[in-house]
């Protein structure tokens, strides 16, 4: 039985699961490398982005600081400046267990995408640098559509490192 064939309430806590994890690993990938930061730092101050599940499913909202950091927002804000929403929970299910590439479901009509193309296109070239930082070289190969020729082996260690151990620390603190 394939994958994405499992029970819904399956998908939905891996799906839940994995935006957390992706919304938390952006905000910490900002801080740890720099073509990410580059990236983000060209969007103004105050601009809020948000992937979700339609109709409301998981989501996770982030906030550009003055300072160009981000800001994982606690709740969703009425009308972000971006929005990607995956059609279904069984598409972003999918996605984020790396059966299709972001680029190849926005190319399926999987997503959707409320906003500003380029700063779409800017949050899908941060995605796919951030997959290929922390996933292992044969999973990014499935996630992204062309990996890093440029991402040496000794910095994706060190950069993936700091991204865990924020994401991880980021839940404990949530937790207390």
């Amino acid at each position: 039985m394939p994958i994405h064939h499992l029970k819904p309430t399956m998908q939905i806590a891996y799906v839940k699961t994995m935006m957390q994890i992706i919304g938390r690993g952006l905000v910490t990938a900002n801080e740890v490398d720099t073509e990410i930061r580059q990236e983000f730092a060209a969007l103004p101050v105050g601009f809020t982005l948000s992937m979700n599940v339609f109709p409301k499913g998981p989501s996770f909202t982030l906030q550009v600081q003055e300072n160009k950091q981000l800001k994982l927002l606690s709740q969703s804000i009425q009308k972000p400046d971006l929005t990607i929403t995956f059609k279904h929970l069984s598409y972003a299910y999918m996605v984020l267990s790396f059966q299709e590439s972001t680029a190849q479901a926005f190319a399926n009509d999987r997503m959707i995408a409320n906003g500003d193309l380029s700063h779409a296109v800017r949050l899908v070239r941060c995605l796919n640098k951030m997959e290929a930082i922390i996933l292992p070289k044969t999973v990014a190969r499935l996630a992204v559509k062309e990996y890093p020729k440029n991402l040496d082996f000794k910095d994706k260690m060190n950069a993936a490192r700091q991204i865990y151990l924020k994401i991880a620390q980021s839940f404990l603190k949530r937790s207390q």
